[in-house]
């Protein structure tokens, strides 16, 4: 009989993120999600900054805040790299809040086209920390 997990393995610049188990993986997409459970076809994806959740054997549902990354789903295993990955409890919400802020600021303001990609990174990252920080409860973490 054929397993419903797969090999997981988070990985961020600084740590690995979470190695193990899981049932299913759920990305952040430009235009939405797209979701990897197991014995999905082998693949490259890229993901957008934003929330990524996914499930671990034991049912158990785990939810990060991750920067723009890539995953390699390749013979039931999943190996996904970011530059950060983050627990909603280790979010500074306070921290995550300024650089929204900050950011929104010098979107108002007339920046060049790099420095304008390089904000809404930015922008897009602070959204993606606060929306983490504010499921914590939902997902009881």
């Amino acid at each position: 009989m054929a397993s419903n997990s797969f090999g997981l393995r988070i990985v961020a610049s600084d740590k690995v993120f979470y190695e193990g188990r899981g049932k299913i993986i759920v990305f952040p997409q430009a235009d939405g999600e797209k979701a990897v459970m197991a014995h999905h076809e082998d693949m490259m994806l890229a993901f957008v900054p934003g929330e990524m959740r996914f499930q671990t054997e034991d049912g158990q549902w785990h939810i990060a805040a991750v920067s723009a990354g890539f995953a390699q789903v390749i013979n039931n295993r999943v190996t996904v790299l970011v530059l950060t990955a983050e627990r909603p409890e280790d979010i500074d919400r306070k921290r995550a809040q300024e650089a929204k802020e900050m950011a929104e600021e010098q979107l108002r303001q007339k920046q060049s086209q790099m420095q304008y990609y390089r904000t809404q990174a930015t922008l897009a990252r602070a959204m993606a920390r606060l929306r983490v920080s504010d499921q914590k409860h939902k997902f009881n973490l």
